[in-house]
C-alpha cells in the first residue's frame, strides 16, 4: 500500500470520511437503527458480526468510493475482519481507493471537570504495530467535552495531543477527537477554550509531523479556519454530533475548509430489510449531501 499516495489524497483531495468506527457501546443502538432488534444475537460474538455484516455492506455498495469518500475509521475488529477473502483496511484502499484508519482509544473515564478523559489504552504499541502492518493509515481517538471548565478543556487536550505524539512515532497520522457535546449547556463557550488549547497545542508540536482535528461542528462558523491552515495539520473534519444529516450538512457548510467525518448522519437511511438497490440509492444519496457540504462553501 502506497502511505505517499494516501497523505496525498489526505492531504489535497476533495471529499470527506466515513466513520464507521461504532464500539461495543454504540453497537446495539446502530443495530436497532439498522432494523436489527437485540433479540437477533444473544452473544457479543453475534452483535459484532451482524456489525460486521452491515459494515461490510457499506463498503461494497458502488457508491462507496473514493472518488468522493477520502477515508474510513474503522473499529479494531473490522480491521482484523474480512470483505470475502480480502483484509478490510486492503479492501478499501486497493479496491475502493478510500483511505483506513483505525479507532484507538477504549472508551471514556468517568465525567470530572466537566470532561470524559480516554481510558488508559493498554497494549497500544501492539495495537499500532498491527495497524502498521494492515496498512493503515492513521488512527483515531475520542474524548468528551461536557462543559466550558478551562482546567477541564486543558485535560483533555493535554491528553490527546501526549497520544498524538506516540502514535506519530509509529508513523501513523493521528486523528485527535475532542467532541464538545451538541448539548453542553455553553457549547459556543467550550468551543472558544477548545480551539485556543488547540492552536496552543499545535504549536508546541515536536519534531515535524502532521496531525488531523476532529471536532464538534462550532456554533461560530469557521472558528477553526485558523487550524485549517496550520502547517501542522493535515485536515480539520467534523463530527456530526447527533445532529440529523440535513442540520449536519448545513451547519458544516457554513465552515471553510472542515469536511465531514459523519458517522450516523451517513448511515441513518439504511435499513436491513433494503434490497441492495435500495440500500445503495439511500448511501449515494447521503454521501451526494455530506460531499457537497465538504466541498461546496460559499
Amino acid at each position: 500500500m502506497s502511505i505517499a499516495q494516501m497523505r496525498k489524497n489526505m492531504s489535497e483531495n476533495a471529499g470527506f470520511i466515513a466513520a464507521l468506527d461504532q464500539s461495543g457501546g454504540s453497537t446495539p443502538g446502530a443495530l436497532r437503527h439498522y432494523g436489527i432488534a437485540d433479540s437477533a444475537y444473544s452473544t457479543d460474538a453475534q452483535m459484532f458480526a451482524l456489525m460486521h455484516e452491515m459494515r461490510v455492506r457499506v463498503v461494497t455498495a458502488p457508491s462507496f468510493t473514493g472518488k468522493k469518500i477520502l477515508a474510513a475509521i474503522l473499529f479494531e475488529q473490522t480491521m482484523n475482519g474480512l470483505v470475502k477473502d480480502t483484509p478490510v483496511p486492503a479492501f478499501l484502499w486497493k479496491d475502493r481507493g478510500v483511505v483506513p484508519f483505525l479507532k484507538v482509544d477504549k472508551g471514556l473515564e468517568a465525567e470530572a471537570g466537566g470532561v470524559q478523559l480516554m481510558k488508559p489504552i493498554p497494549d497500544l504499541d501492539a495495537l499500532l504495530e498491527q495497524a502498521t502492518k494492515k496498512g493503515i493509515y492513521g488512527t483515531k481517538a475520542r474524548s468528551v467535552i461536557h462543559l466550558a471548565e478551562r482546567r477541564g478543556v486543558e485535560a483533555i487536550v493535554k491528553q490527546q495531543f501526549a497520544l498524538a505524539q506516540q502514535i506519530a512515532e509509529r508513523g501513523l497520522v493521528p486523528i485527535l477527537e475532542p467532541e464538545v457535546l451538541i448539548k453542553s449547556p455553553d457549547k459556543a463557550g467550550a468551543e472558544t477554550l477548545l480551539h485556543n488549547e488547540l492552536h496552543r497545542g499545535l504549536d508546541a508540536l515536536p519534531g515535524d509531523y502532521q496531525v488531523m482535528i476532529k471536532v464538534s461542528i462550532p456554533e461560530k462558523p469557521d472558528l477553526y479556519l485558523d487550524l485549517v491552515k496550520h502547517p501542522r495539520v493535515q485536515r480539520v473534519v467534523a463530527l456530526s454530533g447527533g445532529y440529523s444529516r440535513d442540520e449536519a450538512c448545513q451547519r458544516l457548510a457554513e465552515n471553510h475548509g472542515m469536511i465531514a467525518s459523519f458517522s450516523r448522519a451517513l448511515l441513518e437511511e439504511l435499513r436491513y430489510t433494503m434490497t441492495d438497490a435500495q440500500f445503495d440509492a439511500a448511501l449515494s444519496t447521503a454521501i451526494n449531501q455530506i460531499y457537497a457540504a465538504s466541498t461546496q462553501k460559499s
